[in-house]
């Protein structure tokens, strides 16, 4: 499984720019998203920044990520999701169905006996 990490750039150009974030530095190529400030929140994939974060969304990532590495040493991880705890789980708009209709029950197919009547 491949993730996505925030990073927080310290500085760089439209090319790269020297990010930490998890605990450690590297340089990280901007090409998708262009230049940022230092202090932007970015989101990075396999050595390059996929999207621009806001500072609220990097950190509740940065929990969840943690809070799954708690659940794999077989640590206390529950902290780490307390934004999800006291409410229902909610799917993202893209992966949910749009109301519907009453639609009607599909007809029966017509059994062999009625259909033989009728020749």
């Amino acid at each position: 499984m491949c993730l996505g990490v925030p990073m927080r750039v310290i500085d760089g150009d439209d090319m790269s720019a020297l990010c930490e974030g998890a605990g450690r530095a590297e340089r990280i190529s901007m090409l998708l998203i262009g230049a940022q400030p230092p202090g932007a929140h970015v989101l990075v994939h396999l050595g390059t920044a996929m999207r621009v974060l806001e500072e609220e969304e990097a950190a509740l990532i940065a929990a969840a990520l943690a809070g799954l590495d708690a659940a794999l040493a077989g640590r206390s991880f529950e902290a780490h999701f307390a934004d999800l705890i006291d409410r229902e789980p909610q799917l993202p708009a893209h992966l949910s169905l749009p109301d519907e209709p009453d639609v009607p029950a599909p007809k029966q197919p017509l059994s062999e006996s009625s259909s033989t009547q009728a020749s």
